[in-house]
């Protein structure tokens, strides 16, 4: 992204700032000295730091030309997208929290990402991936360090209903490039990264994309450097304002993927379930212990043969 798209916000604010009202100038104040701390506010909270009523918060951002608050502080996220580090982002995320208020607030936070991303999400590119993904002879999935068990998650139930499913092992870079050596135009690559952006799986997609592969992203932005390469861009909202990458959005995304896919390879999905049942059966995948209730407490009542050695 360049230097003039990051500081988009603050020159508009400074182009705007001689017709700002004096609440209007103090917001503006705020944001250009503590952006990094006002990114993680709400309109109200906002305006409580500041001393200015929430209605003058949103009348500040339709005035810079947003889409009222939400447009302004998507503009706030890609001001300070990966200027702060985990420690920082757990000072001004928790730091003044009560310790009462950290799951209340984690999961509020969250339920927001996914009407977010609800919200935000392209419904022509999700039909375009799944039909890609229908097609593709292989495919391949790459996600590196929060986002591995979102791509082993994907990987698992991709094997469930398509042939030739690769996980990209992503230990060290020479590993990963030798298994995509033979990834070519029939093939599809699905990547996952969330900032900080992995550089490896940039990396990955450039080199699916140079061997002419499809290429499917799954990201936070538009403005991501995943999209480079990719001609299907998958956006799913994640939280910066913490010190554990929020993930929950991208999971459901992932979820609709695979419900999407299910429904289109019903039969072929419902032959395979009914074979490994049979597997699961015949090899005792599963234990056969059953929780029966007694009364007020639970006992452990097991199959004989199966478990009893």
């Amino acid at each position: 992204m360049s230097e003039n798209s990051t500081n988009e916000l603050l020159n508009r604010i400074e182009e705007f700032y001689p017709k700002f009202s004096k609440g209007q100038k103090r917001l503006a104040d705020f944001i250009q000295d503590d952006y990094d701390k006002a990114v993680f506010m709400t309109a109200a909270k906002m305006g409580a730091e500041v001393g200015v009523s929430e209605s003058t918060v949103v009348r500040f951002a339709s005035q810079l030309g947003y889409k009222g608050y939400p447009g302004f502080q998507k503009a706030l996220e890609e001001l300070v997208r990966n200027k702060l580090n985990s420690i920082q982002r757990m000072e001004v995320a928790y730091g003044r929290m009560d310790h009462s208020e950290i799951l209340s607030t984690v999961l509020q936070s969250d339920i927001e990402k996914i009407k977010q991303t609800i919200a935000m999400i392209d419904q022509e590119a999700f039909e375009l991936a799944v039909d890609t993904l229908l097609n593709a002879k292989k495919i391949y999935v790459v996600g590196i360090r929060s986002c591995a068990p979102l791509a082993e998650f994907l990987s698992f139930y991709l094997n469930l209903i398509c042939d030739n499913v690769i996980a990209v092992h992503t230990n060290s870079a020479s590993e990963t490039f030798e298994q995509l050596i033979r990834i070519g135009e029939e093939d599809v690559i699905i990547g996952i990264s969330f900032p900080r952006y992995s550089m490896r799986t940039l990396k990955a997609l450039e080199f699916a994309s140079n061997r002419k592969a499809k290429v499917i992203t799954l990201t936070d932005s538009i403005h991501s450097p995943m999209n480079l390469y990719s001609s299907c861009n998958l956006i799913a909202r994640s939280d910066m304002a913490s010190i554990v990458d929020s993930l929950v959005a991208p999971l459901s995304v992932i979820n609709a993927l695979v419900v999407a896919l299910c429904m289109k390879k019903q039969d072929d999905v419902i032959t395979t379930l009914e074979t490994l049942e049979d597997i699961w059966d015949e090899y005792q995948v599963y234990s056969r212990d059953e929780l029966n209730p007694v009364g007020d407490h639970v006992e452990l009542k097991k199959e004989r043969g199966i478990l009893d050695e």
